[in-house]
């Protein structure tokens, strides 16, 4: 089975290279995060006709996540389960299902914007929601099968993880809360899945578009998947596909792949 991840920054203005991506890479399950579209705005008509079966949490211009599936789509769940709200509104970050014996989850971590902003906490009251997801999923008999939470965690798991951690001090994506936050996902039985980067020697996910960031390698390794013992015995290979981030119209984000033997 081949799981994918990849946060596409627009499904409207992604859709053909999504397409044609999932027509030529073999992807049976993908998690998409930041769709930028309605539920009803999602096009499920082309992604049906190629056999993906899809949950959506999806509600506007910002955010929206979605699973995919072509081996089929049981127990979806719209939402993080006790997730927190911002400003009153809760925002559609997370999805979950399961997907030929393997239970996944999309997510799109809260950015947090800046440290010290209400955004920031909010993003650390995320991931505390986040990890009791964990914990509930890998409990009981159901944590004995394949597991994992996918999607952009927006944060950099290690210093390594960052073109140059000199130029993101005093920044998100890289304080010892955020990474704390990640360390309490491996606490709750979660390993850190890291792919081959295929080009150079870090497998960066994510990179600016500005100033020329992915020509000159300034990228981050922030789309994760984070995955239970079983899930992580079962993986096989693992890397990221740099080519969808070239090209006119792409994401500023590449898709994480895995394959899994199940």
């Amino acid at each position: 089975m081949r799981i994918a991840t990849w946060n596409v920054n627009s499904i409207t203005s992604r859709l053909e290279r999504l397409l044609a991506w999932l027509e030529s890479s073999g992807t049976d399950v993908l998690c998409l995060q930041e769709l930028k579209c309605t539920a009803e705005a999602f096009p499920a008509g082309p992604l049906r006709e190629l056999g993906y079966e899809a949950a959506v949490n999806a509600s506007g211009r910002w955010n929206g996540v979605a699973v995919l599936s072509r081996v089929g789509l049981e127990d979806p769940v719209i939402g993080l389960p006790a997730g927190p709200d911002y400003e009153g509104a809760t925002e559609p970050r997370a999805a979950g299902a399961t997907c030929g014996g393997v239970r996944v989850w999309s997510v799109y971590v809260p950015n947090g914007r800046e440290v010290g902003h209400p955004h920031f906490e909010y993003k650390l009251r995320w991931f505390a929601a986040l990890r009791e997801l964990a914990v509930r999923e890998t409990a009981g008999e159901a944590g004995g099968r394949p597991f994992a939470i996918l999607g952009d965690y927006n944060v950099a798991p290690t210093d390594e993880d960052v073109y140059d951690p000199a130029v993101f001090e005093g920044a998100t994506h890289v304080t010892p809360a955020e990474r704390e936050a990640l360390a309490g996902l491996r606490a709750a039985g979660l390993a850190d899945v890291v792919p081959r980067p295929l080009k150079y020697d870090r497998p960066y996910t994510y990179w600016d578009y500005r100033q020329l960031g992915f020509p000159k390698n300034k990228g981050m390794r922030i789309d994760l998947v984070y995955g239970n013992p079983a899930f992580e015995a079962a993986v096989k290979d693992a890397y990221v596909d740099r080519e969808e981030r070239k090209g006119k119209g792409a994401s500023d984000h590449a898709p994480v792949v895995v394959d899994l033997e199940v």
